[in-house]
């Protein structure tokens, strides 16, 4: 299947920044699952890319001047091979042990992942997992926040992506398996989903498996992948620190669809 993405974020403030940095991981990478026919990245100025410490690649854009806002583009086409179910990976999964305020456990969250997956830890166990969350915590915008825990999302029984996510790789550390918050695109007819996503990968002995809890799935046939983390703040697409410019408002737009559906009409 071949997906055409378009992503544009707009910043605007109510006075000058002074200055602003940027974060910027919206540039995927290829592997087995997927290939990048093209890709291109409009922004107010050139930056060189990088790898952060999870192979994602990073641009990271400097704005010493002052500016009222800020524009920028990610744009491109790509190839997913929907037969690939698992991505290898030469390095060791042991650091996606690690918690993180986000994906902190709790008892509560630590006693669902007993129930659902018992003394199993293969893809059977982490699927229950997967089912079971996400009819303990409905898809639900609006009831959490960002800055929203796993545990805090698990407690209201209602969440989005990615609280999904953040419970899913809190859950799967807990019983010893190796989890990764993973940021990217879902093509979906779906009005109600956005098609910039969130969903959990995890170890199971050869390599890394999906597992999308908000929509059930466990084959990522639909999803380009653009950054892993310990959980959102390591992957989320766009993250900045700036200096002034009082009050702001962010806008994103995503736009993702097959250019095998465009073709038939």
């Amino acid at each position: 299947m071949k997906l055409s993405i378009r992503h544009d974020t707009t910043y605007s403030y109510a006075d000058e920044v002074c200055t602003s940095i940027q974060f910027l991981r919206l540039t995927p990478k290829d592997s087995q699952r997927q290939r990048i026919l093209q890709w291109h990245l409009e922004l107010p100025r050139l930056v060189r890319s990088q790898l952060d410490p999870y192979g994602n690649i990073l641009h990271v854009m400097t704005m010493d001047e002052p500016h009222g806002a800020l524009v920028l583009t990610a744009y491109g086409e790509v190839q997913i091979h929907q037969a690939v179910e698992m991505e290898p990976d030469s390095q060791s999964p042991l650091p996606f042990l690690r918690t993180s305020h986000l994906t902190q456990i709790d008892d509560n969250l630590s006693a669902f992942a007993i129930a659902q997956c018992g003394a199993r830890r293969d893809r059977s166990a982490l699927s229950d997992l997967m089912n079971g969350l996400a009819e303990r915590m409905p898809y639900s915008p609006g009831t959490t926040a960002v800055s929203s825990t796993a545990a805090e999302a698990f407690a209201g029984g209602a969440g989005v992506c990615q609280d999904h996510t953040h419970a899913f790789v809190s859950c799967a550390r807990s019983l010893g398996v190796p989890a990764r918050y993973v940021s990217g695109y879902l093509c979906t007819e779906d009005e109600n989903h956005l098609a910039s996503h969130a969903w959990a990968e995890a170890w199971l002995g050869d390599g890394w498996y999906s597992f999308d809890v908000t929509n059930r799935l466990t084959r990522p046939d639909r999803h380009l992948k653009l950054a892993v983390g310990l959980d959102y703040l390591d992957a989320c697409p766009v993250r900045g620190m700036r200096r002034g410019g009082g009050a702001e408002q962010m806008h994103a737009r995503v736009q993702v669809s097959s250019m095998v559906q465009v073709q038939h009409q």
